[in-house]
């Protein structure tokens, strides 16, 4: 369960500071120097821990329908949301199909369903 929090958003969040600090008001001579040290943040630390999460979470699901064994648990709750930003900030979900596929059964729960209906979807800012 600690997984999802502990671990996984911490890459997750760095890899958004990362992509934005970029982007932010900053006097022009810097920029270059923030976006290659981002840039070099990102290739070098960033990215290659979130390929392994996702590479143990891939490998984790080709063995399990859950990520706690065959019956959905509080685990899988927490995962959902790592999972979705995951997914959308890497770029390249289509690497992930067992991933995907766990995305897409959460999704389709009446519970998550009724969630979405109550609270709006699920909005990742870039």
């Amino acid at each position: 369960m600690h997984y999802a929090e502990g671990s996984l958003m911490n890459w997750l969040v760095m890899k958004l500071v990362f992509m934005k600090i970029p982007t932010q008001p900053m006097p022009f001579f810097v920029r270059p120097i923030a976006r290659a040290i981002c840039d070099q943040v990102l290739k070098k630390l960033v990215d290659p821990n979130l390929r392994t999460g996702l590479d143990f979470m891939e490998a984790h699901l080709a063995k399990n329908h859950w990520f706690a064994g065959e019956q959905l648990s509080i685990a899988d709750f927490q995962m959902c949301f790592p999972v979705e930003a995951a997914l959308a900030r890497t770029g390249n979900a289509n690497r992930y199909p067992k991933l995907k596929a766990f995305r897409e059964r959460v999704a389709a729960r009446p519970a998550y369903q009724r969630a979405l209906a109550k609270g709006g979807p699920v909005l990742l800012t870039d």
